[in-house]
């Protein structure tokens, strides 16, 4: 049995890991590399093994880094079951056309650009129908429901607590050419303890090798008393400046988390009453199907949804669906807060509300999740003055803020504390989904904390024999 690191190794995105055994291939995760446009385009266009090989895809979450090239890989020939957890397929059912849509719109920008330069143009990896067939293939999967895929290979999905629906997925192997069995724990995304939304990741046993992310290696969160207070302060700035506050937010969990966390702040009279806008229709839908998954939240939270006081649905919250709607923004007067998507500030209507935004210095930027490299969002985190959107330079001279504790992700500490929990002799340890520097410092403190295992830092493409 082998594994190769086909994506998400030294990076954060393109999430791809492919387990062959007893003579079947089996594909964790079939993510959307995202960062430089060239580069984005090179490793989308192509995958590095033979899509009609493939006998199956096991998915961990919804995300767009961990399934969006899902359309490109059944378009080239994949035909076998793509598991996955109920809520995880539902948000693929949105997210995977909207992210076809983008995809569509962005080569037909590129190619009116390559037509005037007589350049070839360019044709999309896939369209919204294939995004749309591919549903087509999901097999739905609960919590601590063992399943047999494959010969000599049976799944689990247990909670990861990161999204509504992310998983951890646990491998049972049996090697018929060796006669070894062993189990594999593949992480996905690991959330945060405490979040408001979801419960925690669930412990594993008997676990022999782990694939685990390492995101925020050597990086802290801030705590939540702090969030709350700074959030507070944001908002009560804004109001003083009758100003706006612009939120590039995930259209799936973080928006959502978002919207708790104000509700409840509200309810604590923290500030004034304030115009809030959901601009995102695919942030709308997603909501809706928060509602549907009640049964992954947690139990205050379901409680709160069927009472009057829904937490996604506050008093003063207004969820933007039409583009008309949308554009009436722009002539707001007075405060207001606009939550939009994506998240990176690479697509969708945040790139718009950012344009006829960030030159005013009255108004905040608020960045409230991680940013991959080179996006426009890294780029405003980073505190660069000057930024290009939607094909045009801007001064930036909104206030930036950045506020990491609504990361899905675990931090470094609270990455030991989930590994601790994580029981077996766990003989090797791969780090994936993590920008290198962050994964080989987590690799040394966790090495330095688990001596009688092998930590590595997984390398693109690295093909390593269990």
């Amino acid at each position: 049995m082998k594994i190769t690191f086909c994506g998400a190794a030294g990076t954060t995105t393109g999430s791809k890991h492919l387990i062959e055994i007893n003579g079947s291939r089996i594909l964790l995760d079939c993510g959307l590399f995202q960062g430089r446009r060239k580069e984005s385009m090179e490793r989308n266009s192509s995958f590095p093994f033979d899509p009609e090989k493939v006998d199956c895809v096991v998915l961990s979450h919804a995300h767009i880094d961990h399934t969006g090239n899902l359309p490109h890989l059944c378009r080239k020939g994949f035909n076998g079951n793509i598991y996955a957890t109920p809520a995880t397929r539902d948000l693929c059912s949105i997210m995977l056309p909207d992210a076809a849509h983008i995809h569509e719109s962005d080569i037909a920008w590129l190619n009116r650009h390559r037509k005037r330069e007589d350049l070839p143009l360019l044709t999309p990896n896939y369209t919204k129908m294939d995004a749309e067939n591919c549903m087509r293939q999901f097999v739905t999967l609960s919590y601590n429901r063992p399943m047999r895929i494959a010969d000599g290979v049976q799944i689990t999905f247990i909670d990861a607590g990161h999204i509504l629906g992310s998983a951890q997925v646990v491998l049972d192997l049996e090697d018929h050419a060796t006669k070894k069995k062993c189990r594999i724990l593949f992480s996905g995304d690991v959330g945060r303890p405490g979040n408001d939304l979801l419960e925690e990741a669930a412990p594993c046993a008997d676990v022999d090798y782990v694939i685990m992310e390492s995101t925020y290696g050597g990086r802290h969160h801030e705590m939540p008393a702090e969030t709350s207070e700074h959030i507070c302060h944001i908002i009560r700035e804004v109001q003083q400046r009758r100003a706006r506050l612009i939120i590039p937010a995930f259209a799936v969990e973080r928006t959502q988390q978002l919207l708790f966390t104000l509700d409840k702040l509200r309810a604590e009279n923290c500030f004034a009453p304030v115009p809030t806008f959901v601009d995102s229709p695919l942030a709308v839908r997603a909501t809706e199907i928060f509602r549907l998954h009640i049964e992954d939240l947690k139990p205050e939270v379901r409680d709160a949804v069927f009472m009057r006081d829904d937490p996604f649905g506050f008093e003063g919250l207004r969820l933007v669906r039409s583009v008309d709607e949308s554009k009436a923004l722009n002539f707001l007067k007075g405060p207001s807060i606009i939550i939009s998507a994506s998240g990176m500030a690479e697509s969708g209507r945040i790139l718009h509300h950012l344009r006829n935004n960030v030159g005013n210095p009255d108004n905040i930027l608020l960045f409230v999740g991680y940013c991959a490299e080179n996006t426009l969002g890294w780029k405003l985190r980073s505190g660069q003055k000057r930024v290009n959107i939607l094909g045009d330079e801007f001064e930036v001279r909104a206030e930036i803020e950045t506020l990491d504790s609504f990361s899905g992700h675990a931090d470094h500490n609270e990455l030991l504390a989930y590994f601790d929990r994580i029981k077996g002799p766990k003989r090797r340890v791969f780090l994936v989904h993590g920008e290198p520097e962050r994964s080989e410092v987590f690799s040394k403190a966790l090495a330095e904390r688990h001596p009688e295992g092998t930590v590595e830092v997984a390398q693109h493409m690295q093909t390593v024999e269990l």
